[in-house]
């Protein structure tokens, strides 16, 4: 019992806990499905991965590669992938974050928030 005599309705508490799984679960999927693209070098390297940090493409545009230098290939790549990762993960923090919130706050294991 809460103070003020009021009680807690299990039933409308489980059905919210319901919708905000279903509506997790939706938010989870969108982002999965959703293509983000970081880049490096001016764009000489562009990486494409989803929302949830699978990468799906990379393009290295034929200026970047110099045969005799792979390290600054190597560089740029990494740096394209990162710079797609973390607009993958500021994705997920504005889609996933309000859902976290009303899940108490705190950020839930597991979850890229």
């Amino acid at each position: 019992m809460f103070p003020g005599g009021g009680g807690v309705d299990m039933q409308q508490l489980l059905q919210q806990a319901q919708k905000m799984q279903q509506d997790l679960a939706t938010a989870q999927q969108e982002l999965a499905e959703t293509p983000v693209e970081g880049s490096a070098g001016g764009g000489l390297v562009k990486a494409t991965v989803t929302g949830s940090g699978e990468l799906t493409a990379l393009v290295i545009a034929s200026e970047a590669v110099d045969p005799d230098d792979t390290e600054t290939l190597a560089d740029l790549v990494i740096a394209a992938v990162r710079d797609a990762n973390n607009s993958a993960q500021e994705l997920a923090k504005a889609k996933l974050g309000p859902l976290a919130q009303g899940l108490g706050g705190g950020g839930i294991p597991g979850l890229p928030i």
